[in-house]
């Protein structure tokens, strides 16, 4: 079991697989590697029904969770993801809510605690290439913050994955794409990232085609329904949704196996060992 080739992704809420991670899922299930998506929350901070918002009267935590778990259920099949391991901690909501503050809001567990729960799973699954976010958690969020906390921890506790992945977003093709949108009249003309946003190029070391699997990303990001006003992409033209879903793009944080600079597999130096 060790020497099978196994990919594991650490998200913070239910729908995060999908936009950086979706494709590469549904890649290495085409192609035999064995897939596992650890959810470490189970997104109560979403929207509940009738795109009732957090804080608001009607908004039920609980109704919220179910309804994310089972989208997330959908999603993963979509994605044909092996095994789904959900750790259950409490959505901490975005920068500034009042959900921050609770104490068992996963942005608030002790990191070594989860860690050790999250480096268990490493230890079933054995995966040789992991990925998470970055130090910023992609955007700021303090649950993609945590993960990649618990997930650096887990890694470097264990030692198991031969790689470690951050998930990007490439700066410049995220400047094409809003220009494109600009172009086409589906933004508005004054519409303008902020400058800082997204991974500069040079700093990305892996892109991957996930071209044949944009219809199959799209049916997962249309399971998690509940979110869909917050999910921009399902508002956009199919040839912009295309532009957008078909690459996803990694920087490497780790390998312990000869690496190139540029990667078009994450796999890249770790197949002809499996095969041996």
């Amino acid at each position: 079991m060790d020497d099978e080739l196994t990919l594991m992704a650490v998200h913070a809420h239910p729908d995060d697989e999908v936009l950086g991670t979706g494709g590469l899922f549904a890649r290495c299930a085409d192609e035999g590697i064995r897939t596992v998506l650890v959810t470490c929350t189970n997104g109560e901070q979403g929207d509940g029904p009738g795109g009732v918002k957090p804080g608001e009267p009607g908004h039920d935590e609980d109704a919220v969770s179910a309804q994310r778990l089972e989208e997330l259920r959908e999603s993963v099949a979509h994605l044909a993801i092996d095994h789904l391991e959900l750790l259950g901690y409490r959505d901490s909501g975005m920068v500034g809510w009042a959900a921050n503050e609770a104490p068992e809001a996963f942005a608030n567990v002790p990191v070594d605690q989860a860690a050790g729960r999250l480096a268990a799973l490493m230890e079933r699954y054995r995966p040789q290439v992991v990925v998470t976010y970055d130090e910023n958690g992609g955007y700021g969020h303090p649950d993609h913050i945590q993960a990649h906390r618990i997930t650096l921890a887990a890694v470097e506790a264990g030692g198991i994955p031969s790689k470690l992945y951050y998930t990007a977003v490439p700066r410049e093709r995220v400047a094409e794409l809003f220009a494109y949108l600009r172009s086409t009249g589906a933004a508005p003309e004054d519409l303008e990232l902020p400058p800082d946003f997204g991974t500069p190029d040079e700093q990305i070391t892996a892109v991957v085609d996930v071209a044949p699997y944009v219809e199959r990303k799209l049916k997962a990001l249309e399971a998690h329904a509940s979110q869909g006003e917050n999910i921009f992409l399902l508002r956009m033209p199919a040839e912009a949704q295309h532009r957008a879903l078909a690459e996803e793009a990694f920087t490497r944080h780790l390998s312990r196996v000869p690496a190139a600079d540029r990667e078009d597999d994450l796999f890249d130096g770790l197949r002809r060992d499996a095969a041996e």
